[in-house]
């Protein structure tokens, strides 16, 4: 579920920083990415 957030994530971010759409707020795209793909891998490394 988190991969799929990252990915859309970081799609969107391209497409907004390719098109110079969003101005800096596009990179906050981009910050919440990567911060879903370190909750990810942190939570994935947790042994139950």
């Amino acid at each position: 579920m988190l991969w799929t957030i990252f990915v859309i994530l970081l799609v969107l971010w391209l497409l907004g920083f390719l098109g110079h759409v969003g101005g800096g707020l596009i990179h906050l795209l981009l910050v919440i990415a990567v911060v879903v793909l370190i909750i990810n891998l942190i939570q994935g490394r947790r042994s139950l």
